[in-house]
């Protein structure tokens, strides 16, 4: 068994029974028998479904994690404290991962390997329980037996040299690649409101599918988007979508929650090595740690923020990008904002690593102002914040297209 969670091999686990039944739909959870307790040597999670499923289960280091992946659950009425009552799980997150596939991440509070995994089906009901024991282990064995199963699917590819690319001819439309914070398994920030519950990733992509009828009906921009449904995209697999699409333009869509500094109006982040304030670092680091919690492998990822990527920024994308992100707050301060007192910042933004995209974050406001809520959630106002962007492109192409036209000579 040990050597099979060392390799995280995948494990596919499906009873006659469950076959026998048939599938009706998605695996439904029941809240009320599923969750962690304590056990004399370890700890122990049940999960109770529907109907059996296809699944899988891996550990991930720095934190250590328990992530299990199954073929497809709906999670309705299941609660996080459920698994946090024993104290040996610090954190829960349970969502779309992928389209069709949905992911259990267990932050442990110790280091502790699979012991047992078994899962039960009643042949007449098919109803199921997944059990999964586990044992302490030491740092060094956790840390040995750890890592992500290879999927093609899932893992991004391998790295190719990247092409030059041609010279844009000035009247063609730019790419705009849209990424839409967070997804899936990854909510972001949350907040009641008396109209409903507000979740920062349903909103962000609504905003996105706006702004990108706007950035098209201009004719002067074309639009991909990093995801378009509820479904969690890692911080690297949405530059490699902007690489792949060849994209002009990388604008990362957020209304986060911050407590640190004046947390109100748009505020557009650019790239860089230190953080501007206490502020946008924390904001940074919450972002990396939504890609954690969700279960991503970041042990093979090459440095998030580097010298050599920052000078090769600096040479020509930087001052682009720069340049963007003013163009931005511009028109979005002259489209009646509001924008934050200190509306241009920066940190080490994972997402926007790419050297040589203009690529700037736009929180379009924060759902910690009382301001920013209702902006955010009245759609006059998303109609005009989205009026805003689309100038500050067009003004920023403009100055772009002169730039490298004065370079060119």
């Amino acid at each position: 068994m040990g050597r099979l969670f060392k390799l995280t091999v995948l494990i596919w686990m499906l009873a006659a029974g469950a076959w026998a039944q048939g599938f009706s739909g998605l695996a439904r959870v029941y809240p009320e028998t599923s969750g962690a307790a304590d056990s004399r040597s370890g700890a122990g999670v049940t999960l109770s479904l529907s109907q059996g499923v296809p699944y899988r289960l891996f550990t991930l280091d720095n934190p250590p994690r328990l992530v299990l992946d199954f073929q497809e659950v709906d999670w309705t009425g299941l609660k996080r404290d459920a698994f946090l009552e024993g104290g040996q799980f610090t954190n829960v997150q349970f969502g779309t991962y992928v389209p069709g596939w949905s992911r259990l991440v267990l932050e442990l509070r110790k280091p502790m390997a699979v012991d047992t995994a078994a899962m039960r089906i009643d042949q007449f009901t098919a109803a199921t329980r997944l059990y999964v024991l586990l044992k302490p282990v030491s740092a060094k064995e956790f840390a040995a037996q750890a890592g992500a199963p290879k999927d093609p699917r899932w893992d991004l590819p391998a790295p190719e040299a990247v092409q030059g690319r041609g010279e844009r001819d000035e009247n063609a439309p730019l790419l705009v690649m849209l990424d839409p914070g967070h997804g899936g398994i990854d909510p972001g920030a949350e907040r009641d409101h008396h109209s409903g519950h507000v979740v920062e990733k349903h909103l962000m992509l609504q905003f996105a599918r706006e702004l990108g009828e706007v950035l098209i009906r201009s004719g002067q921009f074309t639009v991909q988007m990093t995801r378009d449904d509820d479904y969690f995209v890692s911080l690297e697999r949405r530059i490699a979508l902007a690489h792949q699409a060849g994209a002009d333009v990388f604008i990362s869509l957020h209304a986060d929650t911050i407590s640190e500094g004046r947390a109100h109006g748009s505020t557009v982040y650019t790239l860089s090595k230190e953080a501007s304030d206490v502020a946008s670092e924390k904001l940074a680091e919450r972002h990396l740690r939504g890609d954690l919690l969700s279960g991503t492998d970041l042990s093979e990822a090459d440095d998030r923020v580097t010298g050599v990527m920052l000078d090769l920024a600096r040479q020509e994308t930087q001052p682009r990008t720069d340049a963007l992100a003013a163009a931005l707050i511009e028109a979005l301060r002259k489209q009646g904002g509001p924008v934050n007192n200190r509306p241009l910042r920066s940190a080490g933004f994972s997402v926007l690593k790419s050297a040589d995209i203009p690529s700037v974050l736009v929180e379009i406001g924060f759902l910690s102002s009382k301001r920013d809520l209702e902006n955010l959630i009245d759609p006059e106002w998303r109609a005009k914040a989205a009026r805003g962007i689309l100038n500050g492109l067009i003004a920023w192409r403009i100055k772009d297209d002169a730039r490298r036209a004065l370079v060119r000579q």
